[in-house]
């Protein structure tokens, strides 16, 4: 029996013009709409950006949304795009349907933790907890927000390290860069300072550090000096803190603790070290010593 070309490739020609051509126009018409999507999204979060104002909070937000929203319209189009492949294939999707209602109610008993994570993290957004860009504590783990998905959440701490969170596993968050952030600084000084004069001083220094056009922008409130904090081991201890704009509060507060240091300096006020001072009380008076040499001669007697 003779091998036809013809026998195959008239088939498979006309497949290519019917079915083919039509699978070929869905997903070619699924990818020019995620395009569409993803364009428009991006146009409308430009829009949005523009009448927050300038608002760094309102842009974190709104570029978290816009960000969930591109994956959802990407996985749905791409999910609708497999349903109408396999009915143009004739595949009959009514049992894939069933099998898949029936695996999807198996799968929620066993698959409770993915729930879980999936609504926390639906709340997690719908609240406004925390953005892409915030820096937060979550369970006691420090980092920057790099990325929010409706199952996870992902941290990079200063050292580079990823973090990865189910959502549902979140029980503590602690945002450090909502609306404003703040620096508070203990500041030691020794026993004998002015505390009153150490005080007009650190004022003082915020009032120059407002002034500084570098720092001064990220300033929301003048420095303000609480007062005697603590009464320390070898130190009293002033506490001082400082509000700024998000994520500006340690580049401010590193200048600010700069300053201090060299003012003191200049000034000559005292940030003592740890130390201790022995005290014998009145029932145990100190005592002299003198101390000898074998000869029983004292030192000061001594050959040289």
């Amino acid at each position: 029996m003779m091998f036809s070309w013809d026998a195959l490739l008239i088939p498979f020609t006309d497949w290519l013009v019917t079915t083919g051509l039509r699978i070929f126009l869905v997903l070619a018409g699924t990818f020019i709409f995620v395009r569409l999507i993803v364009t428009a999204l991006k146009r409308f979060e430009r829009v949005l950006i523009d009448k927050a104002g300038g608002s760094g909070e309102q842009e974190k937000r709104i570029r978290t949304l816009i960000g969930l929203l591109r994956k959802i319209a990407w996985i749905g189009s791409v999910v609708v795009a497999i349903v109408i492949i396999l009915g143009i294939l004739d595949i009959d999707i009514r049992p894939i349907i069933t099998a898949a209602g029936i695996g999807g109610l198996a799968l929620g008993f066993g698959a409770q933790s993915l729930v879980r994570d999936v609504i926390s993290g639906f709340f997690m957004l719908l609240e406004d907890q925390i953005r892409v860009g915030d820096v937060v504590v979550l369970n006691g783990t420090a980092g920057e927000v790099v990325e929010m998905n409706l199952r996870t959440t992902v941290l990079r701490d200063l050292s580079g390290t990823v973090h990865i969170f189910p959502n549902g596993n979140i029980t503590s968050v602690s945002n450090m860069t909502k609306d404003w952030s703040r620096y508070v600084i203990d500041v030691g000084v020794a026993y004998k300072e002015d505390v009153d004069y150490v005080m007009e001083v650190l004022k003082e220094i915020g009032t120059e550090l407002s002034a500084d056009p570098e720092f001064g922008r990220y300033i929301l409130k003048p420095l303000e000096v609480l007062g005697v904090d603590n009464f320390g081991p070898s130190e009293i201890v002033i506490k001082v803190m400082i509000t700024t704009v998000p994520l500006k509060q340690w580049y401010v507060g590193r200048e600010l603790r700069r300053r201090i240091k060299k003012r003191f300096d200049e000034l000559g006020i005292e940030i003592p070290f740890p130390h201790t001072t022995v005290y014998w009380g009145e029932a145990s008076r100190p005592f002299s010593m003198r101390v000898r040499y074998e000869d029983g001669r004292p030192p000061e007697k001594q050959e040289k």
